[in-house]
């Protein structure tokens, strides 16, 4: 009896294994999200291309962190944080897409140590963030 029990627990074990072990599953942008994304993303590139500190501000969400508006974005946010560097690898960097725990979409370039955020709000895709890369 105790080998028929031991059987059955490690029958329901096995079969039970495989669901525990599965990683979750990776959320992904529906095509007309990520067609939005691609049309927005191409005209931030565009500007920081042209180092055009005035167009990035109009696609920033306002206030951002300390910059109450464009020119406080513009002379506090963008001259510290968009150097040739920064810019460059924004241009290149892949886009990758989650959800926050708000349930918003969002998309992320990593560059170095500094990780871009940009969101899905009512008005459209907008930069939204410059978060720590740790």
């Amino acid at each position: 009896m105790k080998t028929l029990s031991t059987l059955v627990v490690a029958a329901f074990l096995a079969q039970a294994a495989p669901g525990f072990a599965e990683a979750p599953k990776k959320v992904v942008a529906s095509p007309a999200l990520q067609k939005e994304f691609d049309g927005f993303i191409a005209k931030f590139r565009a500007a920081l291309k042209a180092n055009d500190a005035d167009a990035v501000a109009t696609m920033t969400r306002l206030p951002f962190d300390d910059a109450r508006d464009a020119a406080q974005f513009r002379s506090k946010i963008y001259a510290a944080n968009f150097n040739a560097k920064n810019r460059t690898c924004l241009q290149r960097g892949k886009a990758t897409y989650d959800r926050d725990g708000e349930n918003n979409d969002n998309y992320f370039i990593f560059c170095g140590s500094h990780i871009f955020t940009f969101t899905k709000t009512p008005a459209g895709f907008l930069f939204t963030e410059i978060g720590e890369n740790d």
